[in-house]
């Protein structure tokens, strides 16, 4: 059972139109979650904790695109009807969206890399990170191995997350990697109203 207490944040990675079924790099499967994370949403806006949303906002030629010949098509292009949220997706109007991604050579999967997050979790006294989104494979992976380096408690959305899976199993192996850093699965169904 996991209680919500006042050192708690939650993280949800690239909840973006281009990753989504019909997108750029649509995870098949992924509108699937989109009413879990809503749900955890509304429980973290509700109770006034800090909430936190990551988007890819690449610019155009972005190394990780294939015509500059990195692995992916191009995706989540800066302001294109790509990189934003699916139309009716709540927002809370606290929430902080942390933008990644954004240098034309660097690639960062991470929420914590080359952004201002960790400043910020640390002003709030943050301790605790719930962290779901897309993918489980790519940007949930790095985001919680970076918070566990950082010293984060993370509680793992177990319901709230699914994988690319190019290798299949990919998402499985990542779920395995993120408990062995000391990520602790959770449900929306067995936390504490």
């Amino acid at each position: 059972m996991a209680t919500l207490s006042p050192h708690d944040a939650l993280l949800i990675a690239d909840i973006q139109n281009d990753f989504l079924p019909g997108g750029a790099l649509g995870i098949r499967g992924a509108d699937a979650v989109i009413p879990v994370l809503e749900a955890y949403l509304h429980r973290f806006e509700t109770q006034g904790l800090p909430i936190f949303l990551t988007r890819d906002w690449h610019p155009p030629g972005h190394c990780s695109f294939r015509e500059q010949g990195g692995p992916w098509p191009a995706h989540c292009v800066a302001g294109t009807p790509g990189s934003l949220p699916p139309e009716g997706f709540h927002t809370p109007p606290a929430a902080v969206v942390i933008y990644k991604a954004i240098e034309p050579d660097r690639e960062a999967y991470s929420a914590f890399q080359d952004t201002l997050l960790h400043r910020h979790l640390h002003a709030l006294g943050v301790r605790r990170l719930f962290i779901g989104g897309l993918a489980t494979d790519y940007c949930v992976l790095n985001s919680v191995k970076d918070a566990r380096r950082l010293g984060y408690d993370v509680r793992l959305l177990k319901d709230g997350i699914k994988a690319v899976d190019v290798q299949p199993g990919d998402g499985r192996r990542a779920e395995e990697e993120m408990i062995r850093l000391g990520a602790v699965p959770v449900t929306l169904e067995a936390m504490a109203a």
